[in-house]
């Protein structure tokens, strides 16, 4: 019932009204049966615009900080996603990392459509950044699809730190589903799972046109500088993440 009213009463008008968001390719959304979209990850605002323009509901994971913020915003914020269905994660690694990915394999399962961030966190500047290799994992353990989805010009509307988006046009690209069955049996194969992550990732790339670095955005935001040009497009190698 809530999911029903933020999207077509209380949030959806409003993002369609205002900031008239461009979509292409939402046929190659599967109608039903499980299936994860993986998104590239620009804005906080992603988590809107994404979920409201989906003619299907999706199951996002969403760090466990949405859901523990303190005030009126930190209480919107809780109850937002609770009420799009979102799943809280932790994403501090190690034994946290596995949990997530049990808990989407369960979404899975389920049948659901499972919506990702592979990048991990936002963009700290507006380019894509390396893939976790969680996204293979659980494309190859629950034999699902993977649908690419990329997300233009969010960062612009609302920059990372901005509390209310600005005026502008964003855009949404829904690429064709991504068939990774040749690789089923092999989620246990470091060189596999960084492969198909980074084959995903050179879909998001030529959707959305950003430019590639091949670091994690983490690693960014923690204080290692970010490379100043872009030396390749991801393609496979034996290191997981």
């Amino acid at each position: 019932m809530f999911y029903w009213l933020l999207k077509h009463v209380l949030v959806g008008p409003l993002l369609k009204g205002v900031w008239r968001p461009q979509v292409e390719g939402l046929e190659h959304v599967p109608r039903q049966g499980a299936a994860i979209l993986a998104s590239n990850h620009l804005s906080f605002s992603d988590s809107f615009f994404l979920p409201v323009m989906m003619r299907r509901r999706a199951v996002w994971l969403a760090k466990s900080d949405y859901f523990t913020g303190r005030g009126p915003r930190g209480r919107l914020t809780a109850w937002f996603f609770r009420s799009l269905g979102a799943v809280p994660v932790d994403r501090s690694g190690g034994r946290a990392s596995e949990a997530a990915l049990r808990t989407g394999l369960r979404v899975l399962s389920e049948g659901e459509l499972l919506g990702i961030y592979p990048e991990g966190t936002r963009s700290p500047d507006g380019r894509l950044y390396r893939g976790r290799t969680g996204v293979a994992r659980m494309a190859l353990e629950g034999r699902v699809p993977v649908v690419p989805v990329a997300m233009i010009d969010t960062e612009k509307v609302q920059p990372p730190g901005q509390a209310i988006p600005r005026l502008g046009r964003v855009g949404i690209k829904v690429g064709p589903p991504m068939d990774f069955s040749r690789y089923y049996g092999m989620a246990g194969d470091r060189a596999v799972l960084r492969s198909v992550t980074d084959e995903v990732m050179r879909e998001l790339q030529r959707l959305g046109g950003q430019e590639y670095v091949d670091v994690y955005a983490s690693s960014v935001k923690g204080g290692r500088p970010a490379p100043a040009s872009t030396p390749r497009r991801p393609e496979p190698s034996d290191d997981a993440a």
